[in-house]
């Protein structure tokens, strides 16, 4: 299994395993994840999600040659399938992010509730370089969240930034020593399971609802342009680069 699934205490943790691949995320990945956290939603006894890659990289995205054999972005795409449980998922989901952070292993954060990382931590989001656009309605969450000028930086230069400007942006809740980063948000899952399940599940569909409509609006929007993008030369040319390196 390249996703590991431990439950114990209320809360499941999935622990991203494909260290070889520094844990892009394969067709299989995203359907396990999707399917782990369709099993969470489902199972009263399961309360919290926590999110984990490895000490060294959390998840450098796409696996881009076995995404681009994986055919058209529709609702039977893995990715797509993904994007859309993760987007609407119903119960606390907290990451614990150390080392890369890439595409996907960004965006993806921006639909948890409570994001934890080491200060080297390195996130990128770098879609313009391989000629493709924003995904997971980061076009839109990103901008809400740190300020249109901030995501144009990001989402349009795509540079990278470490788990301290997370932090002071607002997309990590709190910067961790590595040794720390894992029994820190543990706890956090933990402190959430152990609170009354309706009321939490309630105060995040509250804090969640006002753009739920939106979120899948766009995130339809992008994924449309995204596959656009995918046959345009410019894409072609940079993806082919970035298989040579």
């Amino acid at each position: 299994m390249t996703v590991m699934i431990a439950q114990a205490d209320g809360v499941m943790t999935l622990t991203l395993s494909r260290l070889d691949k520094k844990n892009a995320l394969s067709a299989q990945m995203y359907q396990q994840l999707s399917q782990a956290l369709q099993q969470a939603s489902a199972d009263p006894q399961c309360r919290v999600v926590l999110l984990t890659g490895g000490p060294d990289c959390f998840c450098a995205g796409n696996d881009l040659a076995d995404f681009l054999a994986g055919g058209s972005l529709n609702h039977e795409h893995p990715t797509v399938q993904f994007l859309h449980v993760l987007s609407q998922f119903d119960k606390p989901l907290i990451a614990a992010v150390a080392g890369l952070a890439i595409g996907i292993g960004t965006t993806a954060l921006l639909h948890c509730d409570l994001v934890y990382a080491t200060a080297d931590a390195r996130f990128q989001m770098p879609f313009t370089s391989l000629g493709l656009c924003p995904e997971a309605a980061s076009s839109l969450l990103l901008p809400k969240l740190v300020g249109y000028q901030r995501a144009a930086q990001y989402l349009l230069l795509g540079e990278a930034f470490d788990g301290g400007q997370a932090h002071q942006m607002g997309l990590v809740n709190e910067v961790v020593a590595a040794a720390d980063l894992l029994a820190l948000a543990r706890q956090k899952a933990r402190q959430l399971a152990a609170l009354p399940a309706a009321a939490v599940q309630q105060s995040k569909r509250l804090l969640k609802q006002p753009l739920q409509q939106q979120i899948q609006h766009v995130l339809h929007q992008e994924l449309a342009e995204f596959e656009q993008l995918l046959h345009s030369e410019e894409c072609k040319t940079a993806l082919k680069r970035f298989f040579q390196r």
